[in-house]
C-alpha cells in the first residue's frame, strides 16, 4: 500500500469526527480525545487492508477507538503544571464537542466507571445492540445488559429520578 491511500483519507475525513465524539464521551477531555482518535486512526491504517475489507470498516474503527480510550484512561495521569499570572477562580469549561451544550447528564455521565461510560456512549449516543457493543468491548452481550441497567439507575438516582412505579405509589400499601 502506498503512504497515501485516498480510500483510507477519505474514511478519515468522512468519520473522523464523529469519532472524536465517541472517544470525547468516554475520555471527558476534548484534546484527550482528540489525541485518542489521531492514535486509533494511525492504528486503522497500519491494517488499512484488513479494515477496508471488513463487514463494516466503521464498526471496525469505532472498536479501535473505544478500546484506545479506555487504555488511555487506564494509564496513570500524567500531570503539568502551567504558570499563569492569574489563577482562575473557576476551572475552565471544556469546549461543547458533543454538541449538546453543558448539561447534567453529561457531567454525570462523565462520573461513571470509564466502561459503563463506553456502553452507555455506545447504546444511548451511537445506537449500538447490545451484540454489537459486546463486539466492541469485547464481552458477553449479558455483561453489556447488566452495566447498562447499572449505569442508567446510577445516572438516574445522581438526577433524583426515580422509576415511575414508585413515583405513582404502586406497589405500597397503606
Amino acid at each position: 500500500m502506498s503512504s497515501r491511500d485516498p480510500g483510507f483519507e477519505e474514511f478519515y475525513a468522512a468519520h473522523a469526527s464523529r469519532m472524536v465524539k465517541v472517544a470525547y464521551s468516554i475520555v471527558r477531555d476534548k484534546h484527550a480525545a482528540e489525541d485518542v482518535v489521531q492514535a486509533a486512526f494511525v492504528k486503522a491504517f497500519a491494517a488499512w487492508w484488513r479494515v477496508r475489507r471488513a463487514d463494516d470498516p466503521v464498526a471496525y474503527t469505532r472498536r479501535i477507538v473505544v478500546n484506545t480510550a479506555l487504555a488511555h484512561l487506564r494509564k496513570p495521569a500524567r500531570r503539568f503544571e502551567h504558570s499563569r499570572a492569574e489563577v482562575p477562580d473557576r476551572p475552565a469549561a471544556q469546549p461543547d464537542v458533543m454538541g449538546t451544550g453543558p448539561g447534567e447528564v453529561w457531567d454525570l455521565l462523565g462520573q461513571l466507571p470509564p466502561r459503563r461510560r463506553a456502553i452507555v456512549v455506545l447504546r444511548y449516543f451511537e445506537g449500538l445492540s447490545e451484540r454489537e457493543i459486546a463486539d466492541v468491548l469485547g464481552c458477553r452481550p449479558g455483561t453489556v445488559k447488566s452495566q447498562a441497567s447499572a449505569a442508567l439507575r446510577t445516572l438516574r438516582d445522581r438526577l433524583g429520578t426515580h422509576d415511575a412505579e414508585r413515583d405513582s405509589g404502586r406497589g405500597h400499601r397503606s
